[in-house]
């Protein structure tokens, strides 16, 4: 009875952290989508692929977006937070804020 317990948790475990595959699919304007493995969703933003120091286990390509300070995803971020303001990049004009945005869209 317990290595049935014990093969039960195991088995939610394990489905509970699975990889999904996306089937491919066609936008509204037409565009097709080719399929891809994604991780599951969860409440993390920086265990996502795409977040710098993880690496796509599929295609080897290594995450290139910023990671969050509080593992939520930059438009919750700005959503809650505010717009802060632009960054500093010494551009010039009168306020000595420049009119780009930086990845985390403040």
């Amino acid at each position: 009875m317990k290595s049935l317990v014990a093969l039960l948790l195991l088995l939610v475990a394990t489905s509970a952290f699975a990889d999904q595959y996306v089937n491919g699919y066609t936008r509204k304007d037409g565009t097709y989508v080719n399929g891809y493995t994604r991780s599951s969703p969860d409440s993390s933003y920086n265990n996502n692929y795409n977040v710098r120091g993880n690496t796509n286990p599929y295609t080897g390509s290594e995450g290139t977006a910023s990671p969050t300070y509080n593992d939520r995803s930059p438009s919750y971020n700005t959503r809650t937070y505010g717009d802060p303001g632009y960054t500093n990049s010494g551009s010039g004009n009168s306020t000595g804020r420049s009119n780009t945005r930086s990845i985390y869209g403040y």
